[in-house]
């Protein structure tokens, strides 16, 4: 009980889960620690990531443990965690929700998200971005919105979770309810479940478009997504390298599958080549030439832009300001990649 006064709850003012009355029962049964957490009639919508912080403190906490989280609704018998059955009412008045993917980890592909919906913003578009990295969210540390607390509320008979505004844009990451020294230890299910609640319980309001910050790769969560989420299409990003551009085939792969098929609007190339500061017209291509623009080709996708490594990006991310608000040429990069992709969307059917 100690350990589980580590697990607070966000909306319940930092107030933990043994002080709100949540937890109901905690058994042992030789390595293996099972705790019931008790839930009001009413669904919480925080309820996944209370399950995952509560499973991570034991494994924390408890050498060699086997924990296992069971849920009550009060007044009713125990049950074990189900998935959730969430509708895409929220989603009905977007126009557009667009995948943002890679292959690998380490591309920028959280960047170019990032700063492609600041950029469609500064452009007139009313814009979101649902960071599903649920297990490396980024989106708070690169917003500048690190302290922020989404507000959740009852709305009839449905819980919904209102998303943090800044820069002409709407946000919401799992980031925002996890300590970000916290490390969430989820399983593909657990993880599934927080992301649709991260994307289907949000108040979104009016969009022309959702972007969706994907984790890389192509397992559990990416199914999950493009299954359960009417996503209208994706953007690949990935480096000029090989053995980046040999992961973009995957992802090409997976939204052209026949139990997907989901349109690719185009290829971001990121890291595309260097650029001193003190000497701007100089480009060293550091990670190979042309890559993407020869695995976009191969494709018969768009090479819808071509971003720079340069230092203000990075600097800018690392400060909560993206570069796309900036007049600097990696600023001007973005604005002609939204530019790019609000015509290919246009352009697909």
């Amino acid at each position: 009980m100690k350990f589980l006064r580590e697990v607070q709850h966000p909306a319940k003012g930092d107030k933990d889960i043994v002080e709100l009355g949540m937890v109901e029962k905690v058994e042992s049964e030789g390595n293996k620690v099972i705790v019931t957490l008790a839930f009001s009639k009413h669904r919480d919508p925080l309820a996944e990531y209370l399950i995952g912080s509560t499973k991570s403190v034991l494994i924390k906490h408890i050498p060699g443990v086997e924990p296992e989280i069971r849920t009550v609704i009060r007044d009713e018998a125990p049950k074990k965690h189900a998935g959730l059955d969430l509708g895409t009412e929220e989603l009905e008045n977007v126009r557009h929700i667009i995948g943002v993917a890679s292959g690998k980890g380490g591309v920028g592909k959280s960047t170019v998200a990032v700063n492609l919906a600041v950029a469609l913003a500064r452009l007139g578009y009313k814009v979101g971005l649902a960071d599903a990295d649920v297990y490396g969210p980024s989106v708070p540390k690169m917003t500048g919105t690190e302290e922020a607390i989404p507000e959740a509320f009852r709305d009839g008979d449905k819980d919904v979770i209102m998303p943090i505004e800044k820069y002409g844009v709407k946000w919401m990451s799992i980031g925002y309810f996890a300590k970000p020294e916290q490390a969430l230890i989820w399983r593909g299910p657990m993880a599934c479940n927080a992301l649709k609640q991260m994307i289907l319980q949000v108040r979104w309001g009016e969009l022309d478009f959702l972007l969706i910050d994907m984790p890389p790769g192509t397992g559990d969560i990416h199914i999950s997504l493009v299954h359960d989420i009417p996503l209208s299409g994706a953007v690949i990003v990935s480096t000029p390298q090989a053995v980046a551009l040999a992961d973009v085939e995957k992802g090409v792969n997976m939204f052209r599958n026949d139990s997907i098929r989901k349109p690719i609007f185009g290829l971001v190339e990121n890291m595309a080549w260097f650029t001193p500061e003190e000497l701007p017209d100089n480009r060293y291509y550091i990670f190979g030439k042309d890559g993407g623009a020869e695995m976009a080709k191969k494709y018969g996708i768009p090479l819808l832009g071509q971003i720079p490594l340069v230092q203000g990006i990075r600097e800018s991310g690392d400060d909560g300001e993206p570069a796309a608000l900036s007049s600097r040429p990696d600023g001007t990069a973005f604005v002609q990649l939204a530019e790019r992709l609000a015509e290919a969307v246009s352009e697909t059917k």
